[in-house]
């Protein structure tokens, strides 16, 4: 039985934001939407996220890159009301295949491919895995793709 104890209560920080700094809202999206959407906001928002990490190499003071953090979380933002507008039913399924399936991208790449292509159609972006070798079709393409077991 679960008492009144200190984990049972949702944690506040009382502290308001320094004026200074603007209102941004919260994405209101879970884990499975972010997953869904991830790839082309790192596409998107490629300017403002090295930005951020510019920032933050530069100092380990949270307060110091807020501003920056801002942009990132407009930019998704953004995104992520076009992908409503051009692109719902696409970017729903996939991502609820991504909800019930334990987040595993393969398991869901039948929901991908329409995502992938509505969001090169509509709004122009491609998803584009870093690090996948120059000349080589990403794994995301192949249409039957062979899995082997690797030896760690």
């Amino acid at each position: 039985m679960l008492g009144a104890g200190p984990s049972d209560t949702l944690h506040k920080d009382p502290t308001p934001a320094p004026a200074a700094l603007p209102k941004v809202d919260e994405l209101g999206v879970t884990s499975a939407p972010l997953k869904s959407a991830s790839f082309f906001i790192g596409a998107h928002c490629k300017d403002y996220n090295e930005d951020f990490m510019l920032c933050k190499a530069e100092s380990r003071d949270p307060a110091h890159c807020l501003k920056e953090g801002r942009r990132v979380t407009r930019c998704a933002t953004d995104l992520i009301n076009k992908i409503r507008e051009n692109c719902l039913k696409d970017w729903d399924r996939h991502w609820d295949c991504l909800e019930k399936e334990n987040q595993d991208l393969f398991a869901c790449r039948r929901y991908e491919r329409p995502l992938n292509k509505c969001m090169f159609e509509n709004l122009g972006l491609k998803k584009e895995i870093p690090g996948t070798p120059a000349g080589k079709l990403p794994i995301h393409e192949k249409k039957n793709p062979l899995f082997v077991q690797q030896q760690k």
